[in-house]
């Protein structure tokens, strides 16, 4: 409890000094640096701003010259989560990282977290922008709405690449929760968690921090790749009941994602798997299966935060794959 209560202050102190605001003792702070001032900070020319993408307004930051290559976060984190691959992919693309339909500068509904509504924001994105066709690669919670995005507007996909995570199907109903001793893995408890209403807007609001620091601590091989104003950043945007709402969304849509990924034929635009060490045999046991052109590149030196991690390697693995 120690080593957490550290971790936690050093979050709220970094985002304190950024211009946070303490909302008590224990609660992580509920505001910082805005993402304009985010945007700034990176090396190069990127801007941040929102559109009206279909029935909802979306936050993106944008900055690079070239093919378009939009770029979505996983959970629990923001745009933010590309800072370190941002500048260097935006040497040859326009890069355009987005905040996803409930998090961050985006609009937060009460509904439309399937990922096949979550594509259809991303395309309709991609249209205010004057986009017909998009390069998209997407992380975690991001890497199942641009499989989506791939498998429903194949006409508008270039290429697509899916970073550590599958789109959910059938063998989610089978993870466990609970793992024998002496047995690898780990109990995957915040997927049923994030499945419960109404009560995590409870128990994570102000509290935010305890939960995001614990998912960088388990998942990083290097924690210090996720620094502790990094942190701040993450937790504050998860800090507050309409945020959590809309991420655990992402989570409790999966039935419907399921029941969707049922009619989906294979993906026709070349794709690429980026994976750790240790999901890779499982994404090579699926992925392969879901397109027509597939490929699945193993990032070494990293956990499932490898964005953070082995931003060069990222850098390098999409470049060669995009062209």
């Amino acid at each position: 409890m120690m080593e957490r209560r550290s971790v936690l202050a050093l979050g709220t102190a970094a985002l304190a000094a950024a211009g946070g605001v303490m909302a008590g003792p224990a609660a992580a702070a509920t505001s910082g640096p805005s993402d304009a001032e985010l945007a700034r900070s990176l090396p190069g020319d990127f801007r941040s701003a929102t559109v009206q993408a279909g029935a909802v307004r979306l936050h993106y930051v944008a900055g690079g010259q070239g093919e378009p290559l939009f770029l979505l976060h996983g959970w629990p984190q923001t745009w933010w989560e590309f800072r370190k691959v941002m500048p260097g992919l935006a040497r040859r693309y326009r890069v355009i990282a987005v905040d996803l339909r409930g998090i961050g500068g985006s609009d937060k509904p009460a509904g439309g977290y399937d990922k096949k509504t979550m594509a259809g924001d991303i395309l309709q994105l991609a249209h205010a922008l004057g986009y017909k066709q998009i390069n998209i690669a997407g992380h975690d919670i991001g890497a199942q709405v641009a499989f989506s995005f791939a498998a429903n507007h194949p006409a508008a996909t270039r290429k697509v690449a899916i970073l550590d995570v599958t789109h959910p199907d059938e063998s989610y109903y089978e993870n466990r929760l609970l793992h024998r001793p002496g047995t690898p893995g780990i109990s995957l408890w915040w997927h049923a968690f994030n499945q419960v209403r109404g009560l995590p807007e409870q128990l994570v609001s102000g509290r935010a921090a305890y939960l995001t620091n614990w998912m960088f601590d388990t998942f990083l091989l290097n924690k210090a790749a996720i620094s502790s104003r990094d942190r701040a950043v993450f937790a504050a945007a998860y800090n507050h009941p309409d945020a959590i709402r809309g991420g655990n969304g992402w989570y409790q849509a999966w039935d419907q994602d399921i029941a969707d990924l049922k009619d989906y034929g294979p993906v026709t635009a070349p794709m690429l798997g980026l994976v750790n060490e240790a999901f890779f045999d499982a994404m090579q046991a699926v992925l392969p299966k879901q397109g027509t052109d597939v490929r699945i590149e193993k990032i070494t030196g990293a956990g499932h935060y490898f964005v953070d991690e082995q931003p060069d390697a990222v850098v390098q693995a999409l470049t060669r794959f995009l062209g």
